[in-house]
């Protein structure tokens, strides 16, 4: 089950806006700590990972550098000193934004609980955040729910496509947030931001055109909403309703394959791999749906994101997981070519191509692939 609800983009490093350098200062107190607590703060500058730390002398503590636009950051307190390297999932850390001009950090006793003041994008994160939290706590709660199930029901195709339908239901909720926090934030630098986390691995140029296009004039001369214009325009030639590109790769017996060879049929364009667990856990709605609508004008192109070293790992997985349509790939990893056409950033993904050529829809996970083709092919 994808992680649906970890804030995506919201905390996202935008390493490639480039903007002039911008100053920042962080002037921060926690309780009345001294050696040999010690701080560390992680952010980034353009394609530059930076990590600078301070010595705490009765809780007070510094910052200061530049960025180059808002960026996410992550604040360590190593309470013991052991170092950074020392860290794990127990660490005290804070995560928040860097901006320019100056950022108050507080807290009697730890990273974790710290409160950031003056800073614009973080009393908007702040916000926003705390107008999801419900919809993440259900998340959470089914999250666990899944963790408890036994073997048979993960195995279940009914079971995961129950789970899967309460998932989209949060993240129907969750999206509808995020929207209106962006139509109601027309200045906040977090909306910029915001789209991605809307776009998610599946974007609708759409549906993010018209949040694009609320921002103010001021937020979309900045060089993190071109980038993302930009992003976007090139979404356009594998939406819904446009002819497919079409490509050519090699079966897993080396023979050319040429997408537009199925034209006559409805034909899914799935993307997976063998190292994918989603993709492995969602093939068996795949695996159904071909064997129902597979003498019915229907079949499946699967393109596979192995690695370059991973053609056993392939063809072992087509065969476990009895995928019998046609399978191609240049095991190219993220670099697949027809991935990079159909822009490709997450997997598993698919589109639905009716027998001309043109896309009719896309990323049908679960029982919403079935119910698709029970539409375009009839029960």
């Amino acid at each position: 089950m994808k992680k649906l609800f970890l804030y995506i983009s919201l905390f996202l490093p935008v390493a490639l806006f480039a903007q002039d350098p911008q100053a920042f200062v962080i002037k921060g107190k926690i309780g009345t700590l001294n050696a040999p607590a010690k701080v560390y703060l992680a952010y980034q500058v353009g394609a530059t990972k930076v990590i600078d730390s301070a010595v705490i002398t009765n809780g007070v503590f510094t910052f200061s550098g530049n960025v180059l636009n808002p960026t996410n950051a992550s604040m360590l307190l190593d309470h013991k000193g052991t170092g950074i390297t020392k860290t794990d999932s127990t660490s005290d850390i804070l995560n928040f934004y860097i901006e320019k001009g100056e950022i108050v950090i507080t807290s009697p006793d730890s990273a974790y609980k710290a409160v950031v003041t003056g800073s614009k994008i973080n009393d908007d994160s702040k916000r926003l955040i705390g107008q999801l939290k419900p919809i993440n706590d259900r998340a959470n709660a089914l999250n666990a729910e899944k963790k408890r199930a036994s073997e048979a029901q993960l195995n279940s195709a009914d079971f995961q496509n129950k789970m899967e339908t309460r998932f989209k239901e949060l993240q129907i909720e969750q999206k509808a947030v995020i929207k209106m926090f962006i139509l109601s934030n027309p200045n906040s630098y977090l909306s910029i931001l915001a789209l991605y986390s809307v776009g998610g691995p599946s974007p609708d140029p759409g549906e993010l055109d018209t949040l694009y296009n609320s921002l103010s004039p001021e937020l979309k001369n900045m060089e993190a909403a071109k980038v993302f214009k930009t992003q976007l325009d090139a979404l356009r030639h594998t939406s819904v309703g446009v002819m497919a590109p079409d490509f050519t790769q090699n079966d897993v017996n080396g023979v050319p394959v040429k997408l537009s060879s199925f034209r006559g049929k409805y034909v899914l364009l799935d993307f997976w791999a063998s190292w994918c667990g989603p993709c492995r856990e969602e093939n068996p709605n795949v695996v159904k749906a071909y064997n129902k609508y597979k003498d019915k004008n229907f079949t499946i192109l699967s393109v596979s994101l192995d690695k370059p070293e991973g053609r056993n790992s392939w063809l072992s997985a087509i065969k476990t997981d009895g995928l019998s349509w046609t399978q191609v790939s240049d095991l190219k990893f993220w670099n697949n070519e027809a991935a990079t056409l159909y822009s490709i950033t997450s997997i598993p993904s698919n589109f639905l191509i009716d027998p001309n050529g043109k896309i009719v829809a896309k990323d049908l996970r679960g029982g919403d692939l079935e119910n698709m083709l029970d539409q375009v092919l009839g029960k």
